[in-house]
């Protein structure tokens, strides 16, 4: 049996009937192909454990009733929630104009 690495491989299995089977590297070609992938995971991804670092903080700052350790503890998180924001946020505006520079991935738009 020949093995092949390929993209894309069509198998006969009888009269007239074939099944097309295609590799998980369909439409990457370069590194940067490779990079536009991954931004589209790990944005959203990064997007929901901020969602949850603020309802822990804010659930944290609600349920304290006044003691100043919890009331700390939540505003703590919830600056840290904004400041990972605020970085995610510019992480992406960078990459994407960085991308438009050098004529890389998506660009701006």
């Amino acid at each position: 049996m020949n093995r092949i690495l390929a993209q894309s491989l069509n198998y006969n299995v009888g009269i007239g009937k074939s099944i097309s089977i295609q590799g998980p590297l369909v439409g990457i070609n370069n590194l940067s192909d490779i990079i536009t992938v991954l931004m589209s995971f790990f944005y959203p991804f990064a997007g929901v454990v901020l969602l949850f670092v603020f309802i822990w903080g804010g659930y944290d700052f609600l349920t304290s009733h006044g003691e100043p350790e919890k009331l700390n503890s939540g505003r703590a998180k919830i600056t840290s929630g904004i400041i990972g924001f605020v970085l995610l946020a510019a992480s992406y505006i960078i990459a994407r104009v960085l991308g438009f520079i050098f004529g890389v991935g998506e660009g701006i738009l």
